[in-house]
């Protein structure tokens, strides 16, 4: 339990680190969908943000995780922190200086104006060059410093956009030299952030260069089943968006997209809590590989973050419509209320797959982590195409929980095979099928029969939380008996 209680301490940390932000961030869709001139506005800005989500997946290339293995081997680990950080540099800044040149083409072939193309290839380029020295603080366990500077990051952006929508276009002497253009200063107040943010952690760029091309093609064979793979991801997670823009009718494609991602964000507390747990985890796995208890603790490490994850869901489905008018105060945007279920259940999907993960990273055998992503971003694509035409961005919701559930089961299969981890499946099973079904049964039918906001659908809603409380508690109560007696020292 002592490796756990360290993951839990390190999950927490991360987790404010990666909380807080995000929770600024939410800020922004309030932000947004309140000084935006339209819906189709706040849909650009999402699409734009699902290309800068697969290029940055692209611009990192696995360098990240191919760190983390090669920084705990004793032989290797401080040439591949200077590998790594002379590489993707150098790849990022290729890259964003050919980007410039070709940003008319960009433009057109995103239908996004050029001028929004400039910034944005800024804070791709920044945000890549910030990779490798975050991935440096989470490896020597400086929390602390990377929880300051994430935050740093957050306040700024979040500042400057509130200041450029609000009260800068009040002061005319200001409001004169800047752009009119609302979605222009919001990616000025997001270059800024990212260019500040590179200056807050280029302690490591000021250090000895150095590419250890030997070592370096190691990486590059460990990494490249990760690039796949977290371009599979980026396709699940945000290609939904753009074939959202591509197969919905012209007229009103940028505004449903727009509609869509404003709900879609509603599931942000999954998503956090899906986040925090990968950011604590990832660097924990390879640290405790070696250990005799390793698969005991793999395993129950899932079955926490599983059970917690269940009692969360079925919570924030209860919750939802009054976290609802504070996220999206815009009520023209609450069309899309009903991708919220699917969009939860699919973030704790991912989460589980996080866990899951384990056997093909400490066993290196990434490519199946690739495989299994790009099997999830097939299915992504297909039952987009298929769908989106027929039933709109319900279609992308359910796509996206299809996806990660499958990714998910093919990950636990295939671990039986190579690297057979002692998973709890009964308790797993139970707590996930009962917090699922809860979560339906009450988001699609009790809202409808008892009224959304009434009191007697919250009464119905605590009672059901205490039910699924009690039922995990009966099945489990020997394990977190257990895990409460620890000394969290």
């Amino acid at each position: 339990m002592d490796a756990l209680k360290k993951l839990f301490k390190h999950t927490i940390v991360y987790g404010i680190a990666t909380v807080v932000p995000r929770l600024l961030t939410v800020l922004l869709t309030p932000l947004l969908v309140g000084y935006l001139p339209s819906k189709e506005a706040f849909g650009e800005v999402s699409i734009v943000f699902s290309w800068i989500l697969i290029a940055n997946v692209i611009l990192t290339y696995g360098m990240e995780t191919a760190f983390f293995r090669f920084f705990n081997d004793a032989k290797t680990g401080d040439k591949a922190a200077k590998t790594a950080l002379t590489a993707v540099f150098s790849t990022a800044l290729l890259a964003a200086i050919i980007a410039f040149i070709s940003v008319e083409w960009i433009a057109q072939a995103t239908e996004i104006a050029a001028i929004y193309w400039k910034w944005v290839i800024g804070v791709i380029a920044f945000d890549t060059f910030t990779v490798i020295p975050f991935a440096m603080m989470r490896a020597r366990g400086e929390t602390t410093r990377f929880a300051f500077v994430k935050l740093a990051n957050v306040a700024v952006s979040v500042g400057l956009t509130a200041l450029f929508f609000i009260l800068l276009p009040q002061l005319d002497i200001v409001n004169s030299h800047l752009p009119e253009d609302r979605i222009e200063l919001f990616f000025i107040a997001f270059f800024t952030a990212s260019f500040f943010t590179c200056i807050l952690v280029s302690e490591p760029y000021f250090k000895t260069w150095e590419l250890d091309w030997e070592l370096f093609k190691k990486m590059l064979a460990y990494g490249f089943p990760i690039l796949i793979a977290g371009l599979a991801f980026a396709v699940n997670e945000t290609f939904d968006k753009i074939l959202l823009q591509w197969l919905s009718p012209q007229d009103i494609a940028k505004e449903q997209v727009g509609i869509y991602t404003a709900c879609y964000r509603l599931a942000i507390g999954m998503t956090l809590y899906a986040t925090a747990f990968k950011l604590g985890v990832e660097p924990f796995f390879f640290s405790e590989s070696r250990s005799e208890n390793a698969k005991y603790m793999y395993a129950q490490i899932t079955k926490v973050f599983v059970l917690l994850g269940s009692v969360a869901l079925f919570i924030y489905v209860v919750l939802v419509d009054l976290i609802k008018p504070i996220l999206v105060p815009n009520e023209q945007y609450w069309e899309a209320m009903n991708v919220v279920p699917p969009v939860l259940i699919a973030f704790l999907f991912f989460g589980i797959y996080q866990s899951l993960s384990v056997w093909y990273k400490v066993t290196d055998r990434t490519r199946y982590g690739a495989i299994i992503s790009v099997i999830g971003a097939v299915l992504t694509i297909v039952l987009n195409v298929i769908f989106i035409p027929v039933m709109g961005f319900m279609a992308s919701a359910i796509t996206t929980c299809v996806a990660y559930g499958l990714m998910m089961v093919l990950s636990y299969l295939l671990g039986r095979k190579y690297y057979k981890i002692p998973y709890d499946m009964k308790s797993i099973g139970t707590g996930l099928g009962t917090s699922i079904s809860f979560s339906l049964f009450y988001f699609y039918y009790l809202r409808a029969v008892l009224g959304v906001n009434s009191l007697v659908l919250y009464s119905t809603g605590l009672a059901m939380t205490l039910l699924l409380l009690g039922i995990l508690w009966k099945g489990n109560s020997s394990f977190f008996k257990t895990l409460i007696a620890q000394k969290w020292k």
